[in-house]
């Protein structure tokens, strides 16, 4: 157990221990797939739909897909209110909304996905610190079995099995892929997965996976995403009231990517047996 010197708040946990992770495939009825993710006492439901058509910006003809995020703190939770954005996304929504969709891109193919256009929500039901990361790792494992079930619907085929507009016309009927053909595929369109964390200093010491109490008493705070071959896709890294040096910032970097590495295995196990 560690003291914070700041406010003598007790963390009951090392601080290379990441919080408890809990997760409840399909846990809503009418999305493609649904995740209810907790991270501590952090919860996100990601939720993935399939759009009926490509975004208008996209060529006509088209023969790859996109993948769109959204994200929302709901009213109940935080500790006051949180007013629903009515009028649209605010700025540190949107940045977070980009961040979730730059960090799924980085582990699809969009070309082996498809003309297929993904909307991955996250909403924050409880925020304790960490929610960002908390979306982007929750969102993956969402993304990974939606697309494991348009592949299994004969919606998401190798470009040499994809119909022609005529053929679709004509009444075509997708063909059966074997369950080692739709893996293959499943492989080429998600290679890899993407999980991240919040890493930060407090006091000089090293903290791995921040909550709430840690990430406002943080001198240093930094989130990392990456992908499951063990490269980045983004690090956000801040001095709140510090600045940091490079030894440090190596060390950051190193605590995040154990944690990670740790976060990759419990996606994997995860979805094993997800159909």
């Amino acid at each position: 157990m560690a003291k914070t010197k700041k406010d003598g708040i007790d963390i009951t946990r090392s601080s290379e221990e990441l919080r408890v992770v809990n997760i409840e495939i399909d846990f809503t009825a009418n999305a493609l797939s649904s995740i209810l993710y907790s991270q501590g006492n952090t919860k996100i439901l990601a939720c993935v739909t399939k759009a009926p058509s490509l975004p208008r910006w996209f060529p006509r003809d088209a023969s790859k897909g996109w993948i769109h995020a959204e994200y929302s703190l709901l009213p109940g939770s935080t500790d006051t209110r949180f007013r629903r954005e009515r009028t649209g996304a605010k700025g540190r929504t949107q940045e977070i909304e980009r961040l979730i969709a730059r960090s799924l891109r980085g582990s699809i193919d969009l070309s082996a996905l498809g003309p297929i256009a993904l909307t991955i929500d996250c909403d924050v039901l409880n925020a304790d610190g960490g929610t960002r990361c908390a979306s982007i790792t929750a969102a993956c494992i969402a993304m990974r079995i939606a697309v494991r079930r348009l592949i299994a619907s004969g919606e998401c085929l190798p470009e040499e099995l994809r119909a022609s507009k005529e053929e679709i016309k004509s009444g075509w009927t997708p063909p059966s892929l074997s369950e080692e053909k739709r893996r293959e595929h499943e492989n080429k369109v998600m290679p890899y997965d993407v999980a991240a964390l919040s890493v930060g200093l407090l006091e000089g010491k090293i903290w791995t996976d921040l909550d709430y109490i840690l990430d406002s008493n943080a001198d240093v705070d930094m989130n990392v995403v990456m992908t499951s071959n063990g490269e980045f896709v983004e690090v956000q890294g801040t001095g709140e009231e510090s600045t940091y040096s490079r030894e440090q910032l190596e060390k950051l970097l190193d605590s995040a990517a154990k944690g990670i590495i740790k976060l990759h295995d419990i996606q994997k196990e995860i979805v094993t047996s997800v159909n």
